[in-house]
């Protein structure tokens, strides 16, 4: 396998894939991180850095780049999506999806502080003081108490708060990204006295408000959540003048100045960290690259998709560090190519078809039960693997929903026919490959697998990806023999981390946490693509010998 690098699977860039029969490249430089949303100078003046989709904290050194894993995926933190430092250098940290805020000491020893807070994300310090506020529709602000004490709401009727921080006329600006009535952003921006009152509305018509932080001169900052990397800087407390920069990093979540006024900032959508001037120029300090992969498809001319949680991304040579974000589609897991249309499930329950050529999405399903896997059927419906559901349905070209199977499966994954038309579903639970009779019956092809996700057909082979045991599995449809085609694939957890448990799959009736996908598809040519995303990077495969 070539381009061995350091990444977030295997800080020291050795470990790689092996195959005897295919030759396996990468189609991307591996990620880092897992995303990255809240940041925070420390103590030790590293900025720290939150990543929601892998549960765990990382330090980054600002002047060389280096990564260090703080608070790993197997700490008792789920979901990490801001964090912020106190006066005796504690790091707090607000764990979204299970609704806890966690202290954890400088000596590495975690206390939790809360577990009665829905949906926590934005957290800031004023001195020995802590505030969280609530990412949810009539969300709250509160202080909390880390010593013991009831917390105290400071305000209601957020519009779905986030990043926040005291501004220096003493007051606790935050924004209200969503309306609950209304799926647009407000656009607002608000403050309130940390020790209560009325709050206000600073400023109106704020280019999708999503963070808001304040430089060392006090000028403050809103970061955009769109495609287009803006912020807004406006000066409240001087001029109030208004300056629009726009810096090209996709999806901003989070940002943070350090002692020389230079501003760092994150991206929920892409990750890294990237150190961005005044005038919209960026510096990587850790490359951005993809969050998953989650699913993963070819077109017939030859164009990789990859579905990435917050968006379609085609992984390729680019400025975004070897990927560029084709679309802003929040929540893509499943994926696959069908003519110029891409058909893409969310775990959170739908279905959609998008057209990459007008950017316009149509709602096929809602309502599943974390659907994973979809293909198309030789009928031209769509054919998903809704998992939670332990069946299989069909999306037929009226949006009517059909069970193909639902029967004597646990946890289906991943969908594929062959050329028969015959159609063949990965079980996580079972451990096994089934094919799906015309009376909706299932029938084993091959079990006893590792917690198999991906799978593909190519001729009358089957390919299945066993995330548990790391290996790319193949059954012969023929004679029933099956091997192993390669090994030591980077999927799953990095290496000797075993995750707590898993997350929910909503929080408050907001989206939560999606479950790991290693998608598998067939190129034209006869080679794989595989969602390799242990290191987040897409793997194609071809026949041949090793590179």
């Amino acid at each position: 396998m070539t381009g061995r690098e350091p990444s977030r699977y295997d800080s020291t860039g050795k470990r790689h894939a092996t195959s005897a029969r295919w030759a396996i490249e990468r189609l991307n430089p591996p990620s880092r991180l897992w995303g990255s949303n809240g940041v925070a100078f420390g103590p030790d003046g590293r900025l720290y850095v939150a990543q929601f989709l892998a549960g765990q904290i990382s330090a980054v050194d600002p002047a060389t780049g280096d990564v260090e894993v703080v608070v790993p995926m197997d700490s008792p933190v789920q979901s990490p999506d801001d964090l912020a430092f106190g006066a005796d250098g504690s790091m707090y940290i607000a764990d979204l999806v299970p609704g806890r805020v966690w202290r954890r000491s400088p000596q590495g020893k975690y206390t939790l502080v809360s577990g009665d807070v829905d949906n926590p994300n934005g957290i800031t310090c004023v001195g020995d003081r802590l505030f969280v506020n609530e990412m949810k529709p009539d969300g709250r602000l509160m202080e909390l108490f880390p010593d013991g004490g009831e917390p105290v709401v400071l305000t209601q009727g957020l519009a779905l708060g986030n990043a926040m921080q005291l501004g220096p006329d003493g007051h606790l600006y935050y924004p209200h990204m969503m309306s609950g009535a209304n799926p647009l952003l407000t656009g607002q921006v608000w403050r309130i006295p940390p020790d209560g009152g009325a709050p206000e509305v600073v400023a109106d018509d704020v280019h999708q408000p999503v963070a808001v932080r304040f430089d060392q001169g006090g000028v403050l900052h809103v970061l955009s959540r769109g495609p287009e990397g803006i912020v807004t800087r406006i000066d409240l407390h001087g001029s109030g003048s208004r300056t629009l920069v726009t810096s090209g990093v996709v999806g901003l979540d989070n940002a943070a100045f350090d002692t020389e006024n230079r501003m760092f900032v994150s991206s929920y959508s892409s990750g890294g960290v990237t150190e961005m001037h005044p005038d919209g120029r960026t510096r990587e300090i850790v490359p951005r690259g993809l969050d998953g992969p989650y699913g993963v498809t070819v077109d017939l001319g030859g164009t990789v998709y990859a579905a990435d949680h917050y968006r379609v991304a085609r992984p390729e040579p680019s400025p975004e560090g070897g990927v560029t974000t084709h679309s802003l589609l929040h929540f893509s897991h499943g994926i696959v190519a069908d003519g110029e249309l891409l058909h893409i499930t969310s775990q959170f329950g739908q279905v959609q078809t998008y057209d990459p050529g007008t950017g316009t999405t149509r709602e096929r399903a809602g309502g599943l039960r974390r659907p994973l896997g979809i293909t198309v059927a030789p009928d031209g419906s769509l054919v998903v693997a809704e998992s939670d559901a332990g069946r299989v349905v069909a999306v037929d070209e009226d949006d009517t929903v059909s069970v193909l199977a639902d029967n004597g499966l646990d946890r289906p994954v991943d969908v594929a026919f062959d050329a028969d038309g015959r159609c063949y579903v990965s079980d996580e639970g079972l451990g096994a490959v089934l094919r799906i009779e015309a009376d909706g019956s299932a029938t084993v092809v091959v079990d006893g697998l590792d917690a198999p996700q991906g799978v593909a057909v190519l001729g009358d082979e089957l390919f299945t990806v066993e995330s548990g045991a790391r290996r790319l599995r193949v059954v012969s449809l023929t004679t029933g023999e099956s091997r192993t085609d390669a090994e030591d694939l980077p999927v799953g957890a990095p290496p000797g981390v075993v995750p707590r448990a898993e997350p929910d799959l909503f929080a408050n009736g907001m989206p939560g946490m999606a479950r790991r996908f290693a998608g598998l598809a067939v190129g034209a040519d006869g080679s794989l693509l595989l969602s390799a995303n242990g290191e987040g990077t897409v793997l194609r495969l071809t026949p041949g010998a090793p590179l």
